[in-house]
């Protein structure tokens, strides 16, 4: 899901951004943070709880609670959900078992 239309914000979907997301082709657009981008790709798992390794998703998006971090174009603990999305970028997370689908 994708907002539209903003009264304050104006989106351009026009210009399209390719990254790889755990190996993964995916799609997303320009000004896109990689948070947004992977979740509008499907993917709601990002990352495990570090004491009962359950899964968390896109939680605050604004980098508070951490649930966002993932290692991107090598550097660990990137912060997705304020990191703006570039062309080529390789996105991978740091969960043990990938299973997005």
């Amino acid at each position: 899901m994708r907002i539209k239309e903003h009264p304050i914000l104006n989106f351009d979907h026009t210009v399209k951004i390719q990254f790889s997301y755990n190996g993964k082709a995916m799609v997303g657009y320009k000004g896109d943070t990689i948070a947004a981008a992977l979740f509008d790709n499907g993917v709601r798992h990002f990352s495990d709880s570090v004491v009962h390794k359950r899964p968390r998703g896109l939680y605050c998006a604004i980098g508070n609670c951490g649930s966002c971090y993932m290692n991107v174009n090598g550097e660990e603990n990137v912060k997705t959900c304020l990191t703006l999305l570039e062309e080529g970028m390789k996105v991978s997370s740091a969960i043990s078992e990938v299973n997005d689908d």
